[in-house]
Order: C-alpha cells, then sequence, then structure tokens
C-alpha cells in the first residue's frame, strides 16, 4: 500500500538528539502530519505539512522510510526535513486545520520514552523513529 500520510521530521542536536513536537489542544502531544493532496509526492506533502501546521519553511533533506501505523489504512512516509535558521525552544503556531488550532511547539529528546500525554498513534511513531534513527527500540 502506497503512503497516504507525510510527516516531516525536524531534528536537532543538543545534549541528545531531539525531534519536534507539538501539543494539539484537543489530542495530545504529536509530531507533525497530515494528508497527501492528490499527485503530491510524499516530500513535498512534509514540506507543505511542517509549513501549514507548524509556521516553518524548510526543504526534504533525506527520506525515513514507510511506516503502516495500523491504523484506519494510514501508511506514513517520514522524511526529515531541513529548516535554515535556528528554531525557538518552545512557540506556537494557528493552524487552520480542522477549524483552526493553536499548535505549542517544543523539542522531544528522542531517546525519552513517550509519557502518557502523546497520542497513542504518536507514541507508536516515536518507536519507529527511535528504531530508525537510534538504531534500537522501534518497530522497523
Amino acid at each position: 500500500m502506497p503512503a497516504n500520510k507525510a510527516c516531516p521530521v525536524v531534528l536537532r542536536y543538543t545534549r541528545e538528539l531531539e525531534v519536534l513536537a507539538f501539543r494539539h489542544p484537543l489530542a495530545g502531544l504529536q509530531l507533525v502530519k497530515g494528508t497527501l493532496e492528490a499527485g503530491e509526492s510524499t516530500a513535498a506533502g512534509a514540506v507543505r505539512e511542517l509549513a501549514e501546521e507548524a509556521g516553518v519553511e524548510a526543504e526534504e533533506s533525506r527520506f525515513l522510510g514507510l511506516w503502516h501505523s495500523g491504523f484506519a489504512d494510514q501508511v506514513w512516509a517520514f522524511h526529515e526535513c531541513r529548516v535554515q535558521m535556528p528554531l525557538p525552544e518552545r512557540w506556537t503556531h494557528f493552524a487552520a486545520d480542522d477549524g483552526g488550532h493553536h499548535f505549542e511547539f517544543f523539542w522531544h529528546a528522542l531517546a525519552s520514552p513517550p509519557s502518557a500525554q502523546w497520542h497513542p498513534l504518536f507514541q507508536a511513531a516515536l518507536g519507529y523513529l527511535r528504531g530508525r534513527l537510534l538504531g534500537a527500540g522501534g518497530d522497523t
């Protein structure tokens, strides 16, 4: 089954590898992810979703793999996206999705297990990313 979701992955190295994440006001902690538009490549979808949901302009730098989520026939294409400027520790962005929401962005240490505040689907997605990027603890 081909990918139908694009998930941009923005990484930074501080004391450890961190991934960009956000708090959805209704659905817990999540990664940026969205539905591909008709005819859109997964790389282009990842860049578009990052701009729409986080207000961050980036370019795709590498494909990180496909993940069969086991939820509603969703197949996620993970793409690492590179930003030109350092991003702040935290910020809020208004995303027009689903009637509009303010998303609160932060950095999550990839090696740290997700708390119960993470939406279960995104807990599993983090496990996949841990396996791909850290080589352990992920469902590849």
